[in-house]
């Protein structure tokens, strides 16, 4: 049975470099460890979901729902898309 990694193209790359010595340790490897953790930490609290509450007028929601059915979309998914197109500035609403 063969227990030997195959690598990718790149990896192979970074792997001869490595045997090359081409790589150095970087002057502060704790606080360089440190601030990558705190980004990975960030990185994944901002793709989270938050659930909240909001009211509606009943108008605007069953309106909001046909067109998601329409769509055959939930309408929350819908909601939620909304909201990010006017997060990114892409929604036509500006205040």
């Amino acid at each position: 049975m063969n227990n030997k990694i195959k690598l990718d193209a790149q990896e192979k790359r970074i792997e001869k470099a490595l045997a090359k010595g081409e790589y150095v340790s970087a002057p502060n490897l704790a606080d360089t460890k440190k601030l990558f953790k705190q980004v990975a930490r960030n990185y994944q609290e901002l793709n989270k979901t938050k659930r909240i509450t909001i009211r509606v007028n009943n108008q605007d929601l069953i309106k909001v729902k046909a067109k998601a059915k329409k769509n055959n979309v939930p309408y929350q998914t819908l909601l939620n898309a909304l909201i990010r197109q006017f997060a990114e500035g892409q929604a036509l609403v500006r205040f």
